[in-house]
């Protein structure tokens, strides 16, 4: 049996934001991009600000990631990413950083590992959980055991278009927290007014488990943070930060301004 992680600290970084009035920052960064080593000094700028890191797995067919995520990701891998290299980036910023890591990937690369090396895996380097966005949970049935056993937290996805069924299975089967998606389609900065399908989506989640719920796809400012923060108990932004990086753009200042659009009102 390999040796778990005893802490939950994807609860813990909730759990704080909660006790300082905003929901929890959650930051997306493709592990390797746009090359191993200014990753990893994105990924600690970004650790200053966010509660909780998903540290993207760059492959070859992300379905769900729109062209900004997309390009990056692909350019990672054009300068030699490889699941190896993402866990030991992981190990690296585990040794600076207490906060959450979060892999997020598509279940081929894991399949193609094997289920039970790559959750070893993710115990040795530090991963605290998994987001599974093209894995359906009543699909997961050897995973899920394997993640139980190691205590890497599991999230799935939820979606405007999910069927008040598929909200339950989904809600039931999270381990870590719940990943709701704004809108129907990839991910990518939206308009504020995408995301007006929300709340009744929350709603209906919250009937189910007591699990943390998190919204991302379409945040990209303090005023989208502040839209989703009114109504959720996460905020997730990705493309945003890949956008200022693209342009010589100072991540650590755009990673500030939206955290203090994650404050809860009053």
């Amino acid at each position: 049996m390999p040796t778990t992680l005893t802490q939950n600290r994807i609860q813990s970084a909730f759990d704080q934001a909660k006790l300082e009035g905003r929901a929890a920052f959650i930051g997306y960064l493709p592990a390797g991009y746009p090359s191993h080593n200014e990753y990893l000094q994105h990924a600690k700028t970004l650790l200053e600000h966010v509660d909780l890191l998903e540290v993207g797995m760059p492959y070859s067919d992300p379905l769900g990631d729109g062209p900004t995520i997309q390009k990056a990701g692909e350019k990672a891998l054009q300068n030699g990413a490889t699941i190896s290299s993402m866990f030991e980036s992981v190990k690296v910023l585990r040794s600076s950083s207490e906060k959450p890591l979060v892999i997020m990937t598509y279940y081929n690369p894991i399949l193609a590992w094997g289920e039970a090396r790559f959750m070893d895996d993710c115990v040795a380097s530090g991963v605290d959980g998994l987001i599974l966005p093209d894995l359906p949970p009543d699909e997961a049935d050897t995973l899920r055991p394997l993640a139980l056993e190691r205590n890497i937290k599991l999230t799935f996805l939820i979606a405007p278009t999910s069927t008040p069924e598929r909200i339950e299975i989904v809600a039931l089967a999270c381990t870590g927290f719940v990943y709701a998606v704004s809108v129907t389609g990839v991910t990518g900065a939206r308009a504020t007014g995408a995301l007006h399908e929300v709340p009744a989506m929350l709603e209906r989640a919250r009937m189910h488990t007591t699990l943390p719920i998190a919204v991302g796809f379409g945040v990209s400012n303090r005023e989208s943070a502040q839209a989703v923060a009114d109504v959720a108990d996460g905020v997730v932004v990705g493309s945003a930060f890949i956008n200022t990086l693209e342009r010589g753009g100072d991540l650590g200042a755009l990673a500030l301004e939206i955290k203090q659009g994650t404050r809860k009102p009053s």
